[in-house]
């Protein structure tokens, strides 16, 4: 319930502070008293749009903070889906800054107006010709209907049930046109993953291929090198070979005179050791190295098809192209791989389905059971409230969709006196007896869920005195 406001520099409060107690209270005073201003400050903080020309100095802020006892409202989870600190002793300050622009706040966290709202409508409810407009709102009259047949675990169900639903219908259609897309483009996938699949690329290979043309390109020159090699090493009398064995065997001679000649003696022989293993892979790679056009011409043939392919694709390695060839199979396993998961998705759309049908259909059959009992309950209040002659009809028909709180249209109309034909609310009644109707509504709801801080406005306007009396006995026992 709203506890105390607080209002600074709105109109013309300068500054306010006003507390209220449990059960009922009451605002009175002759017309330019200020009891609208009061109304407007409350409508601020609550979130209706800000107006500079409301601020009593141009020069400061408005500030204007409402407090409530919020424990037994069941809040804490809309605090948590909406990243608010909750308190049992909740508040909510509204700023108008000198430029004009508005600051919103609960518990000190900034929050926007649809936030502020949203909030704002589980604490407050106002009551007036204005506001009883919603009484013709489709939604607000199942909310009557749905707390007389106290559906509001099935409402829940349903509502995660239809948020799944209409996930996996979203879900579908975009595998659905992923997978259109992936047929379409499906033939030219194909071709181009064959024509990489079919060269069987292999890592490095382009590294191989380029060396491999550049020995086969110059053999003769590499012959010729190798060669020379081999005889400037070999050559009997001035051979590298032979002279390296001359330096071992003339550095062993004087070996055993010290220990740092035989660490000589060593590594000449080490050097020996390894100019043999030299010689052989020059031998090796001498009798490798012969010419072969054959070869050759394969392996200008091959690396012309991979630079071809790079260029195609926009790649520069054969690292690359594999990377490309794997992304087509994905895109080629896509279209069948699509067809199944469609039809698990399918498979599970077709429960979450069976399950919505089901609460639907509960939840209608509950409704039509509450309908004469809330036919009956308002009658008779309007009955008390000098609206005697007055009949309600509610009609409800199933859809053959699923809306936000089941499958069920609904036609709610009255007739306010004798010989009139049902008609929508709109239409049949007039401003104050409407006003009666929705007093009424709230206080039959009353009776089956925690209602807000209700705020009567000229609750009494245009009424006689013995339905005035009326209207307080009623007020009374909400």
């Amino acid at each position: 319930m709203l506890t105390s406001l607080y209002i600074k520099n709105y109109a013309l409060i300068e500054n306010l502070k006003v507390g209220f107690g449990d059960y009922f209270s009451t605002i009175t005073g002759e017309t330019g008293a200020g009891k609208s201003i009061l109304l407007g400050a409350l409508s601020l903080v609550l979130g209706k749009r800000a107006d500079l020309s409301l601020v009593y100095n141009k020069k400061n802020k408005c500030i204007v903070e409402a407090y409530f006892d919020i424990e037994n409202y069941n809040l804490s989870s809309f605090f948590e889906e909406h990243d608010l600190d909750y308190e049992s002793e909740t508040y909510i300050r509204r700023e108008i800054l000198p430029n004009g622009k508005s600051r919103a706040f609960v518990n000190d966290t900034p929050v926007n107006l649809i936030t502020l709202n949203a909030l704002s409508s589980k604490l407050v409810d106002i009551h007036s010709q204005h506001e009883t407009l919603q009484l013709a709102d489709k939604s607000f009259q199942f909310q009557i209907l749905d707390a007389l047949a106290d559906n509001n675990s099935f409402l829940k169900s349903y509502a995660t049930n239809l948020k799944v639903y209409k996930n996996l219908v979203n879900e579908i259609e975009l595998l659905q046109l992923d997978q259109e897309k992936a047929r379409k483009e499906y033939d030219y996938n194909n071709f181009l993953y064959q024509e990489l699949e079919k060269l069987d690329l292999k890592k490095g290979e382009q590294t191989d291929l380029e060396e491999n043309l550049e020995k086969l390109s110059h053999v003769e020159e590499i012959k010729q090198s190798l060669s020379e090699i081999i005889r400037i090493s070999e050559e009997e009398q001035i051979g590298i070979k032979d002279l390296l064995n001359r330096l071992t065997i003339t550095i062993r001679k004087i070996s055993s005179y010290s220990n740092a000649y035989e660490k000589l003696a060593e590594r000449m022989q080490s050097l020996t050791i390894e100019l043999d293993d030299v010689l052989e892979e020059v031998i090796l790679e001498n009798d490798k190295a012969e010419y072969n056009p054959l070869e050759l011409e394969r392996i200008n043939e091959r690396l012309q098809i991979i630079y071809q392919l790079q260029k195609k694709h926009l790649v520069s390695s054969v690292e690359e192209l594999l990377s490309v060839q794997e992304k087509l199979s994905h895109k080629l396993n896509f279209v069948n791989k699509a067809s199944n998961s469609i039809k698990s998705k399918e498979e599970d759309l077709k429960q979450i389905k069976s399950s919505l049908e089901s609460l639907a259909k509960n939840i209608r059959e509950r409704r039509i059971k509450a309908i004469p009992v809330f036919i009956n309950k308002l009658e008779s209040i309007l009955y008390n409230l000098e609206m005697k002659n007055s009949r309600l009809n509610i009609k409800i028909e199933p859809v053959n969709k699923f809306l936000a709180n089941g499958k069920d249209s609904f036609l709610f109309t009255i007739s306010s006196d004798k010989g009139k034909t049902f008609e929508d609310i709109k239409k049949s009644a007039s401003g104050g007896e409407i006003s009666r109707i929705m007093l009424a509504v709230k206080a039959i709801i009353s009776e089956y869920t925690n209602l807000p801080t209700i705020i009567f406005d000229e609750i009494d306007s245009g009424v006689s005195g013995e339905v005035s009396n009326k209207i307080a006995e009623l007020m009374l026992k909400m």
